[in-house]
């Protein structure tokens, strides 16, 4: 690492988890440079995972959820810049503009602005929610403490974390989604039916395989109405169908924005010289795939900040990136876990104990090769660790059922002498 990178100037735009990353392994890996942080939020940076589940539930206060307390910013010595919503990047002058007008120049730039909850495509304000921001997770708590009748309206990870969260509240939930069960894109038709099991054991009604038509509120409530005529009220619903890169900002940068920011596989930002990019805003090159892609996952937002980091002070000598991708959900009484790439892969097998309640186990997916691709866990943290190791060894999936099966038959005691 030369001098000249080590005392160079860094702009992060984005208080994200990859864009706290960032700042951290920078710090970490020796960089004495200065190190400007904006973020478009008035708060210090917070994690988002637990604002379906804790947090929404009050079991987590905001200091529970804290990504950067003040002391740590002041011991990284970051300039944080709250409220700092980025307009432009300026790539030849090497500066980015913030809404308000104010000039951040930088010799390396990371962006990592994450992306926001795709909006109601039907409308509604006062009693239609999103969840993507603490300000978010705040208003729906709230509104949950005065609503019977809950609807959600879409059934993948926030969608059935938010429902789970809610009936666990005492509220009445039904969720809709017009995929045949919850979280089926993921994992697949056979095991997605145990989580929609898991949904009707704790009360939740479900309305799989019909899609949203219309949405009105009133001061009271709000009427969906269905695609099969069905027409359902309710006294607040949630609206968990995705979301949006925020990139729109660089347009006129050089970049093409909208889907996300196409990076290199050592996440520098493809057309834009000392700019990189991470996390839910970023798409870098997945080796499964060959084109890149967003993985809109805590860990893949870890993993590439820490790569961002050491290329940036090893320009000369980058470290390209190939995860196994990881993500979990915590719904009801199931923790599954995901790694690999389950979603482009068939299912092999199931191991364990999935009859059992709550169940136990991991559903083992192929590619065309038979070599283990993915792996969803449901309430097995052992055999998560073990398939983590297998996908990343890429081993045949006869070899991997084998394992698994091994580590899931507990071990015979010799008779006593």
């Amino acid at each position: 690492m030369t001098a000249e990178i080590r005392d160079a100037k860094a702009l992060i735009v984005g208080a994200s988890v990859a864009g706290v990353r960032v700042a951290r392994d920078l710090r970490r890996l020796g960089f004495n440079g200065p190190i400007v942080m904006t973020s478009a939020e008035e708060l210090l940076p917070y994690d988002k995972p637990p604002l379906s589940k804790q947090y929404l539930a009050g079991a987590f206060d905001a200091s529970r959820v804290s990504l950067l307390d003040a002391t740590e910013v002041d011991d990284l010595q970051i300039d944080l810049r709250l409220g700092s919503r980025a307009a432009e990047l300026h790539a030849h002058e090497k500066v980015v503009v913030d809404a308000s007008g104010a000039e951040f120049p930088y010799d390396v730039c990371v962006v990592a602005t994450g992306a926001s909850a795709r909006p109601s495509p039907w409308g509604g304000d006062r009693r239609v929610h999103l969840l993507r921001t603490i300000a978010d997770s705040d208003r729906l708590r709230s509104g949950l403490a005065d609503s019977t009748k809950v609807g959600v309206i879409g059934g993948g990870l926030i969608g059935s974390e938010v429902a789970g969260t809610a009936a666990k509240g005492g509220a009445e939930v039904t969720v809709i989604d017009p995929l045949t069960s919850p979280m089926s894109r993921l994992v697949g038709e056979d095991v997605a039916h145990d989580f929609l099991t898991a949904h009707h054991r704790h009360g939740v009604t479900t309305r799989f395989g019909v899609g949203v038509e219309a949405l009105t509120e009133d001061d009271s409530g709000v009427d969906v109405v269905l695609s099969d005529g069905s027409n359902l009220r309710f006294d607040l619903v949630v609206v968990g169908i995705g979301a949006s890169t925020n990139d729109g900002w660089l347009a006129g940068s050089g970049v093409e924005t909208g889907q996300g920011i196409e990076c290199d596989r050592f996440g520098r930002v493809t057309g834009l010289e000392g700019v990189y990019a991470a996390g839910d805003v970023a798409r870098w090159p997945r080796p499964p795939f060959g084109e890149p892609r967003r993985v809109e996952h805590w860990t893949n937002a870890v993993e590439q900040a820490a790569t961002v980091a050491a290329n940036i002070l090893r320009p000369a000598d980058p470290v390209g990136y190939d995860p196994v991708d990881y993500v979990w959900s915590d719904q009801h009484d199931l923790k599954l876990q995901l790694v690999g790439w389950p979603e482009h892969s068939k299912l092999y097998c199931v191991v364990g104990q999935r009859d059992r309640m709550p169940p136990r186990y991991a559903a083992l997916y192929a590619d065309e090769r038979g070599i283990l691709s993915g792996a969803a866990t449901v309430n097995w943290p052992r055999g998560l660790a073990e398939c983590r190791r297998l996908v990343a060894e890429r081993v045949p999936v006869a070899a991997a059922k084998h394992r698994l099966e091994a580590l899931a038959t507990p071990a015979v005691a010799p008779p006593a002498l």
